[in-house]
């Protein structure tokens, strides 16, 4: 019996345990299996086979019972998925439902899961920009939140890692706030986003409005051929799963790739309910699991832990995480973890026309869905009354009208002879928010979920700071609406609750100081070395840009440190 036992320990023993398969969970698989490491890889959801599991992809909007459209019983029954724009009859099976894992929300908060294998890697919209200097230095410039324990020279080396291999498609638009990358061709602005463009350029100095920048293959080099990817049909059916690769995600790249190493474990339906900790070593041995289906228990060793479970579920693992030595959650001693939570305001929306440029028209589909102004409030010095800034989404287009007022022939031939609108114009706020202690997360005392682990309570808010930067959006952009000649402008909230923006960041964050931080600057816990969090866990402050880019990057780079330090022996 006991050589069974040191067999089964032995088969749950490995070199690395990485704990979700998203984006910076898949990124982490393909970095530790190519240098040779055996690695499992944990998701708490089912698998999804690239291809074979998209069972939407191909369908024509007729095949789909509603048209794509929700049923009202399924908004009553999950009004928290459905408050999300990418939740539809096409892509619902990549969602969690609002009861398949409960949360306490103590202020209103819409967490929008992804559990199955790739997580949210399958549904992002697949922004990418990188941060810059200035969005590093930011807390210590500006005097909020702790300083950044790296910079972006420490960064930058690996976002050019990353972006060569995930494929990023834009310009080189030489914009000191938003540093160029290795990029494919962009997809280009159309005639009246380009005349936008044209007039900020002209009238406002530090002031830009570039192609977005998008994770889709527009050119595929000879590293995406060897991923078995091949070149973006511009479908924008992408929240279906991609059969063709043409955007990055979990499944269609990195674990692929990592499996061909013969190195990687992948264990669907587990549950990780707790990092388990040696007081003797001071460091992490392994994670407790529980079988999504069966509920068994089940532990898994090895030597270094990297956890990329999802921002809140990240907080939530390390809090369970409870020991003699850390009864208040693994490497908790300052009483930070689950504090200081973040996000991204996108609560502001600006629409307006444009009777100009009449003689062209929108042919076909952009995937990176038009224009992109990045932040210039705050920048350099502090020049309004709140703190950071905001970026903003462009775009512009012309629908077709159809006249169907008439009867008979009249209906038929106003059916088949549509006529053009003008440029309608579109925009909105993707504005920083301030961590703040206030806004945290902890596990509730009594109630838990169904394999056993304590609820989580989320008290996240918007504060006065946060309508103060929308205000500034609201006013800055129907200035440079009018001097572009747009007109009839007008100004929307869209009343979105915290959390649905889906860039949930803090809890973990990164700092120099123990006592005011719980990471150090290669993403490690401070007081257990071999445990490292690169998800949106260990973001420090939000800045504006998309943040998936970042997390593959800190990802990548504290891999590196980390096989390098097992080589050593320090871990």
């Amino acid at each position: 019996m006991a050589n069974i036992a040191i067999d089964s320990v032995k088969d749950r023993t490995f070199d690395a345990i990485v704990i979700g398969s998203g984006a910076s969970g898949g990124w982490a698989a393909k970095e530790f299996t190519e240098k040779g490491l055996k690695t499992l890889v944990l998701e708490r959801g089912r698998d999804v086979v690239h291809v074979k599991d998209y069972p939407t992809t191909n369908l024509y909007p007729y095949e789909l019972e509603h048209r794509g459209e929700m049923t009202f019983q399924d908004r009553q029954r999950n009004p928290i998925a459905n408050r999300c724009y990418a939740y539809r009859e096409d892509s619902a099976h990549f969602f969690v439902k609002d009861d398949e894992h409960p949360y306490i929300q103590d202020k209103e908060f819409d967490w929008l899961r992804g559990y199955q294998v790739g997580g949210k890697s399958l549904l992002w919209a697949r922004q990418t920009q990188r941060w810059s200097e200035y969005d590093f230095e930011g807390p210590a410039r500006d005097g909020f939140a702790v300083d950044w324990p790296i910079r972006y020279a420490d960064i930058a080396p690996w976002y050019s890692y990353v972006e060569r291999f995930v494929g990023i498609a834009g310009n080189k638009d030489g914009v000191a706030t938003l540093p160029d990358g290795e990029f494919l061709p962009p997809y280009p602005l159309n005639a009246a986003e380009d005349h936008f463009r044209k007039t900020v350029d002209n009238r406002y100095k530090g002031r830009h409005v570039i192609s977005a920048r998008c994770a889709h293959l527009s050119q595929p080099q000879p590293i995406h051929i060897q991923q078995g990817r091949v070149q973006c049909q511009n479908r924008t059916l992408c929240q279906r799963g991609c059969p063709f690769g043409g955007y990055f995600s979990t499944n269609s790249s990195t674990l692929p790739w990592a499996q061909k190493t013969g190195n990687l474990t992948l264990r669907p339906f587990s549950v990780v309910h707790s990092i388990l900790y040696d007081k003797e070593t001071g460091r992490a041995t392994g994670v407790k699991v529980v079988d999504t289906n069966t509920k068994d228990e089940l532990e898994f060793y090895a030597q270094v832990i990297f956890v990329n479970a999802s921002t809140l579920n990240t907080n939530l693992i390390l809090l369970n995480s409870v020991s003699e030595r850390f009864p208040n959650g693994l490497g908790n001693d300052n009483g930070l973890l689950g504090k200081y939570i973040a996000f991204h305001n996108y609560t502001a929306r600006i629409s307006a026309e444009y009777d100009g440029l009449l003689q062209y028209k929108t042919d076909g589909r952009n995937p990176a869905g038009g224009g992109y102004i990045p932040n210039f409030r705050n920048v350099t010095r502090q020049e309004t009354d709140f703190l950071r800034g905001w970026a903003a989404a462009f775009g512009a287009s012309r629908q077709e009208l159809r006249d169907t007022g008439g009867v008979g022939t009249n209906l038929k031939d106003g059916l088949l002879q549509p006529t053009l609108s003008n440029w309608r114009i579109h925009s909105h706020m993707m504005a920083e928010t301030i961590p703040k202690e206030s806004n945290r997360v902890w596990l509730d005392n009594n109630k838990k979920d169904a394999w056993g682990v304590p609820l989580l309570h989320i008290s996240v808010a918007y504060d006065d700071s946060d309508w103060q930067r929308r205000q500034d959006y609201y006013d800055q952009m129907s200035e440079m609406y009018e001097a572009a000649g747009f007109t009839n402008i007008q100004t929307a909230d869209d009343n979105r609750r915290p959390g649905n923006d889906i860039h949930e960041m803090g809890g973990v964050r990164m700092g120099h100081d123990p006592k005011t931080s719980l990471l150090n600057k290669w993403h490690q816990l401070h007081l257990c070395k071999n445990v490292y969090v690169t998800d949106g866990a260990c973001m420090t402050s939000t800045a504006t840009q998309n943040p998936t880019l970042t997390y593959m990057a800190f990802t990548a780079r504290a891999v590196d440190h980390a096989v390098n330090e097992l080589k050593k022996g320090n871990l």
